[in-house]
């Protein structure tokens, strides 16, 4: 491999030709080969925004030239267009801050933007008014914001539109409910999916309440909070900027001194983002259940044959979507697990695990978006119901004798299900022997649709 020599404050060192990084992202490749897993595009695009909102900065406040002022600018925009995503290599399982990446990314637009004409070095111009302790905190909040606002959120919408389009379809639909997996009273299939509906709304809801102290930035607080280095009004004017280019509310947060050395407001998303996967879990599972058979299962639904199940049973099909929808959630379940340990990192001043919450929250975000979206067009809107494997079981379900307790009291009715159970015959025609109600009475009290409407039966 051909190279060159650089040089940082630890002085010389060979680095790759046509690399756009220098010396101190080398020293940060030779000391981390942990998972050969770089840092999330989304995160290094959004360490980008950030040194182009404080070029544009320290521009407007004097403090940085025109020609440098714009070339970074420039420099970063491609950097944000993922022109380069190939120049940022360092490891995940780095220096606890963060500081390599940031240092990474200074040192990629200081040669982009030398390109220009114009001398830009990273520690003095790109790195201006800043520190990696600020910028990655702030970068986390912007990744994780703008990946929530552009793709979970949207996915979710999608997800329950979809739900409710096929419960609004199914709302004629009456099966049996199941407590404990077992037999249980009837509701309609759209109380069902309308279930699934309020957990996604709910989500979407914690996830807003959740971005609203995500939106809140570290910017400005530089090495330990203080805000040494960064001119008045910097982290206001940077938030502000920032705001322009997302469309999101940024604001400075109201103590820098939290902001670098906690991740509470990640940890926040974190858990929504758990709680989430809770929901996508049971309805994935729900799914799984539903569809299971086609025979010997519940064979409640049929869900899209989407590929061959089995190298060995010709013509098994099986539920795939939801079974990748669960592994996911597992997924996020556990990411959540290490960005709580990393949350509780924090000594003194900073916390030192900055690069595991960023790559677990966006990897969280993305895992979750996808699977909403699968979810939605593969499982959910292509189902279709096997009413005839619904009607036979309702029919002969015994628990349906729920509805004569106020008639016949809990005793009786007991005895009736129980009988009618053992036979295997329908509810009502062993009520029919078994209590002084009519034939016309007992279709009226055990009507399924009736049923699923709540209230006592009249």
């Amino acid at each position: 491999m051909d190279t060159r020599v650089e040089r940082d404050s630890m002085g010389e060192l060979s680095v790759p030709a046509n690399a756009l990084y220098g010396a101190q992202t080398q020293r940060a490749i030779n000391n981390f080969p942990v998972s050969y897993t770089p840092m999330p595009a989304a995160f290094i695009h959004a360490v980008a925004r950030i040194k182009l909102a404080a070029a544009r900065v320290n521009q407007q406040l004097g403090l940085l030239d025109d020609a440098r002022a714009h070339a970074i600018q420039k420099a970063a925009q491609a950097v944000i267009d993922g022109e380069y995503d190939d120049h940022f290599p360092i490891d995940v399982f780095q220096t606890g801050s963060g500081t390599s990446s940031n240092m990474n990314v200074n040192e990629v637009l200081a040669t982009l933007a030398s390109r220009e004409g114009v001398d830009v070095t990273p520690n003095d111009h790109v790195n201006m008014g800043q520190s990696s302790n600020d910028v990655i905190p702030t970068a986390i909040h912007v990744s994780a914001a703008i990946a929530v606002n552009e793709s979970l959120r949207p996915a979710l919408e999608h997800l329950r539109a979809c739900i409710d389009q096929r419960a609004g379809e199914l709302k004629h639909v009456v099966k049996t409910g199941r407590t404990h997996l077992m037999d249980a009273m009837p509701l309609r299939m759209d109380q069902e999916l309308g279930a699934w509906s309020s957990q996604v709304g709910q989500a979407i809801e914690r996830l807003d309440s959740a971005m609203s102290r995500l939106c809140r930035l570290a910017q400005g607080g530089t090495a330990v909070g203080t805000g040494i280095n960064a001119p008045e009004g910097f982290a206001e004017q940077v938030a502000k900027e920032l705001s322009e280019q997302t469309g999101l509310p940024f604001v400075p947060n109201d103590s820098f001194f939290a902001s670098l050395s906690s991740q509470d407001a990640a940890v926040e998303l974190s858990g929504q983002l758990k709680g989430l996967a809770c929901a996508i879990m049971k309805i994935a599972n729900d799914l799984r259940w539903m569809n299971s058979g086609p025979l010997a299962g519940l064979g409640e639904i049929e869900l899209e044959a989407l590929q061959p199940g089995s190298s060995i049973m010709p013509g098994k099909v099986n539920p795939v979507i939801p079974e990748s929808a669960a592994q996911a959630a597992a997924q996020v379940i556990g990411l959540d697990t290490a960005i709580t340990v990393a949350g509780q990192s924090g000594n003194f001043q900073l916390n030192v695990m900055l690069p595991l919450v960023a790559t677990n929250l966006l990897t969280s975000i993305t895992l979750m978006s996808n699977t909403s979206r699968l979810l939605a067009d593969r499982a959910i809107t292509t189902f279709k119901v096997r009413e005839d494997n619904l009607q036979s079981p309702l029919a002969r379900n015994p628990i349906l004798v729920t509805a004569l307790n106020s008639v016949i009291g809990y005793n009786a009715a007991a005895a009736v299900a129980k009988k009618a159970y053992q036979a295997g015959r329908p509810i009502i025609d062993v009520a029919e022997e078994e209590t002084d109600l009519d034939r016309e009475t007992l279709e009226r009290l055990l009507d399924p649709m009736v049923l699923t409407q709540g209230g006592v039966p009249k």
